[in-house]
C-alpha cells in the first residue's frame, strides 16, 4: 500500500441497528427476499467511506470507512499537498469489507454503484492510462503563481482563479516538471478517474469538471479560449465525453471487481465531486435548502436554478449533479483547525490527545466569543478569501486569556473556521444568489459536535438541522445510483425519499450570543485583513 498500514474503521450508526434487526426477520420469514443495494463511495483526502443504501426499503443498511493521509513531503514543500491514487482503491477494497459486515450482506448483492469524489485534485495519465506521478490534490497551493497568471487573460474576464482549480494545477506541472508534462495524454479528477478504473471508461460530468477552472456552466461544456489560455494543448487532455446526470458511465469491470471486491456488472452512475453529492445526500436538489458541511474543508452550498459568476473567486461557480447549479463557498481549513487545537492539548511532547468529548465539555464552559481570543485558521494558506501564502494566528491574548487553555482554544477553533463560513453567506446575499434561509443543514464530521451545531447557529443566526445519516456524500452518490436502478431521475428520486433529520440534534440561536459573535465576526474580518489581505 502506497502511504504504509492505512487502518480499517467500522462505522456502525447506532439507529439503524433496530432496522435491520427488523428488516432480518422479515426476510428470514419470506425466504426468496434478497435486499439489493446501491453502494455509495465516497473518495476523500482522509479516508474513503462506502454506504451500502437498501434500494427497496430507502434505508442504509451498511457503513465502512478506511483512513489514510497525505504523502509527506520535505520541508521545502509546505504548500504541497499528494496522495498516490492507488491509495483511493485500497480505500474501496477495504472500506466495502467493513460496509458488507455492517449490512450482513454479500458483494452480490450491489446492483449499482455512485462515487463521490474530492474536487479539483489533478491526476496525470500517459497513453498507456498509467498514473505518472501522485495526485495534486484541491488543498495544494502551490499553483497559487500559475493561478494568478492565467487570471490575468483576458479570456477569464477578470475572474480570479484560485491555487484549488486544476488548471492552475496542470500549468505547474508544465513549469515545474517538464518530462512529467510531457508524458502526460491525460489529465483527470479523482472521481473520474475512480469511474475508469471501475468501469474502463474515461470521462466526466458538469457537477466535477466545473472545479477544473476552464468550464462555461451555460453550455456545461469546456471553454476553449480559457483551455488555450491556460495551454495550447490542455483541450486535448481533458475527458472528451461530458455525460449528462441520471446516465450510466458503464459497468464494473472483471479486473475491477478483483482489485476491489465490487461485483462484475454493477452499473456505475457518473457520481460527482463530493459536494454536490453531499447535497443530494442532504436533499438540497432543488433551491431553497442551504448546505454547510464542516469536513476537512468548511463548505456552504444551496442548488439554483441559475448561475452567477462572481469576478471576485469568492463564490465558486459550480453544477449540480441533477441538472443545475450549485454555487458554493469552500474554504482550506475546517476540522483541520479543530485538530490543530486539539494538539495544542497534548499532556507534554507526545503525549496522549484529549478526547473530542472532554475539549468540547470545556470549551462549553468558555464563554462565546472566547473573550476576544480568535484564531484566524489559515493553517495551509486559504483559498476563501485567496491568501495562499497566509497562515495561522491566535490573536486577543490578555493576560490570564488562556487559564482554561484547552477550552479556549477548542472553541475558538470552532469560531474561527465557522467565520469564514458566514462569508460565504454574506456574499451569495450579496449577489442574490440566495435569501436568508430559514434553516441551515449541517453535514460533516463537525455536525457530530453538540457545541460546533450551537456555535454555527449563534454565527449564522439560523436554526441548524442535522440528517440521520451523517456520511451525506456517500448518501448521494448512493441515491444517485440506486435512481438509475430503478430507472427514475436523481432528482426526482431524492425528493421522493428525502434525508430523515435528527431532532436531537434541532440547535437555535441563542439571543445573547447572536450579538456577541456578530462583533467577533467583525473583529475577525479586521483581524484577517490586517495580516494577511
Amino acid at each position: 500500500r502506497a502511504l504504509g498500514a492505512p487502518h480499517v474503521l467500522s462505522l456502525r450508526p447506532r439507529r439503524w441497528r433496530a432496522r435491520r434487526a427488523v428488516r432480518t426477520a422479515t426476510r428470514a420469514s419470506v425466504s426468496s427476499f434478497k435486499a439489493r443495494y446501491a453502494c455509495g463511495l465516497d473518495v476523500g483526502t482522509q479516508s474513503t467511506k462506502c454506504l451500502l443504501y437498501d434500494i427497496d426499503t430507502n434505508v442504509v443498511a451498511g457503513v465502512g470507512s478506511y483512513a489514510y493521509d497525505l504523502l509527506p513531503m520535505p520541508l521545502s514543500r509546505p504548500h504541497a499537498a499528494e496522495q498516490d491514487p492507488e491509495t483511493w482503491m485500497d480505500g474501496i477494497s477495504e472500506s466495502l469489507k467493513k460496509a458488507l459486515s455492517d449490512a450482513d450482506a454479500e458483494a452480490s448483492q450491489i446492483v449499482s454503484v455512485g462515487v463521490s469524489g474530492q474536487q479539483h485534485g489533478m491526476v496525470a495519465l500517459d497513453k498507456n492510462f498509467q498514473v505518472i506521478r501522485p495526485a495534486k490534490l484541491w488543498c495544494d497551493t502551490e499553483s497559487a503563481g500559475q493561478a494568478a497568471q492565467i487570471s490575468q487573460h483576458a479570456a477569464f474576464d477578470g475572474w480570479q482563479m484560485q491555487a484549488a482549480f486544476t488548471a492552475s494545477k496542470v500549468v505547474w506541472l508544465r513549469d515545474e516538471e517538464p518530462g512529467n508534462f510531457a508524458k502526460t495524454k491525460q489529465v483527470c479528477l479523482p472521481h473520474d478517474f475512480i469511474n475508469f478504473r471501475l468501469t474502463s471508461v474515461l470521462a466526466t460530468e458538469a457537477g466535477d469538471a466545473s472545479g477544473l477552472g476552464v468550464f462555461d456552466l451555460s453550455t456545461k461544456t469546456y471553454d476553449r479560449e480559457k483551455c488555450a489560455a491556460v495551454d495550447p494543448g490542455l483541450l486535448t487532455l481533458l475527458p472528451k465525453e461530458i455525460m449528462p446526470p441520471d446516465a450510466q458511465v458503464g459497468k464494473v469491470t472483471k479486473e475491477a471487481s478483483e482489485r476491489t471486491g465490487l461485483p462484475i456488472g454493477a452499473a456505475v452512475s457518473t457520481g460527482s465531486g463530493d459536494n454536490a453529492c453531499a447535497a443530494i445526500g442532504a436533499g438540497a436538489v432543488s433551491p431553497g435548502t442551504l448546505v454547510v458541511s464542516l469536513g476537512t474543508s468548511g463548505t456552504l452550498f444551496g442548488a439554483s436554478d441559475t448561475f452567477v459568476l462572481d469576478k471576485s473567486g469568492v463564490i465558486a461557480p459550480f453544477c449540480d449533479a441533477v441538472g443545475g447549479y450549485l454555487p458554493l463557498l469552500c474554504t482550506l481549513n475546517c476540522t483541520r483547525v479543530v485538530e490543530e487545537a486539539r494538539g495544542f492539548c497534548a499532556s507534554g511532547d507526545g503525549g496522549a490527545l484529549p478526547s473530542h468529548n472532554s475539549l468540547g465539555q470545556s470549551a462549553s464552559s468558555v464563554s462565546p466569543g472566547c473573550d476576544g481570543v480568535q484564531f484566524l485558521p489559515y493553517l495551509v494558506g486559504e483559498r476563501t478569501p485567496n491568501w495562499p501564502d497566509a497562515s495561522g494566528a491566535i490573536v486577543g491574548l490578555r493576560p490570564g486569556s488562556l487559564r482554561n487553555k484547552s477550552g479556549v482554544l477548542y472553541r475558538a477553533a470552532m469560531e474561527g473556521a465557522t467565520y469564514t463560513l458566514l462569508t460565504g453567506l454574506l456574499k451569495m446575499q450579496t449577489l442574490g444568489v440566495v435569501e436568508k434561509p430559514k434553516e441551515l443543514v449541517l453535514v460533516g464530521g463537525g455536525a457530530k459536535s453538540g457545541l460546533w451545531r450551537q456555535i454555527v447557529s449563534d454565527v449564522f443566526n439560523i436554526p441548524v438541522k442535522a440528517p440521520r445519516e451523517t456520511e451525506s456524500a456517500a448518501l448521494g452518490a448512493a441515491k444517485q445510483a440506486a435512481a438509475i436502478v430503478l430507472g427514475t431521475t436523481t432528482k426526482e428520486f431524492v425528493q421522493t425519499n428525502t434525508p430523515e433529520f435528527d431532532v436531537t440534534k434541532t440547535t437555535s440561536p441563542t439571543a445573547g450570543a447572536v450579538g456577541t459573535y456578530r462583533e467577533g465576526y467583525e473583529s475577525f474580518v479586521r483581524n484577517s485583513n490586517k495580516l494577511f489581505a
